[in-house]
């Protein structure tokens, strides 16, 4: 199922040349400007960020906002929340694929209470939206 927004509040935008192996990103208003290097583990020197690293960047500063919102709404404090995205990445038939672990702890709350908590942010997230059913997801609370 795909979900639009009913209206654009923000548009990012950035450029890449040169792909992961030694290229370089920037985002339109400047803010963003980085190397990028394949990690050691696919044949690159790990000297830049790369696409995976951004990616669960990204996600997790997403998971975290639409966690604390979940929290907030239910009464309790998560401002703490710690959020971890695992972005793995491998061979998929012709081409390639990746896979996402979400884990996420909050000091001060039972596990069994960040995991249902966790299960709600997941279904409001924009990223967990937009990967829904494309990507295997997990979301996993664990101690703090």
């Amino acid at each position: 199922m795909t979900t639009t927004p009913e209206k654009i509040v923000y548009t990012a935008a950035a450029t890449t040349i040169g792909g992961r192996r030694g290229g370089h990103a920037t985002s339109s208003d400047g803010v963003l400007d980085l190397q990028l290097n394949a990690p050691k583990e696919m044949g690159g020197p790990g000297t830049g960020t790369n696409p995976e690293q951004l990616f669960a960047a990204g996600y997790s500063a997403c998971f975290n906002s639409a966690f604390v919102m979940v929290a907030k709404q239910a009464g309790v404090n998560a401002d703490d929340a710690h959020v971890t995205a695992k972005v793995g990445f491998g061979p998929a038939g012709q081409g390639y694929a990746l896979t996402v672990d979400l884990e996420i702890s909050v000091a001060g709350l039972e596990v069994a209470q960040v995991q249902e908590l966790a299960e709600v942010a997941h279904q409001v997230c924009p990223y967990s939206n937009a990967i829904r059913g494309n990507v295997p997801t997990t979301v996993t609370a664990v101690a703090a």
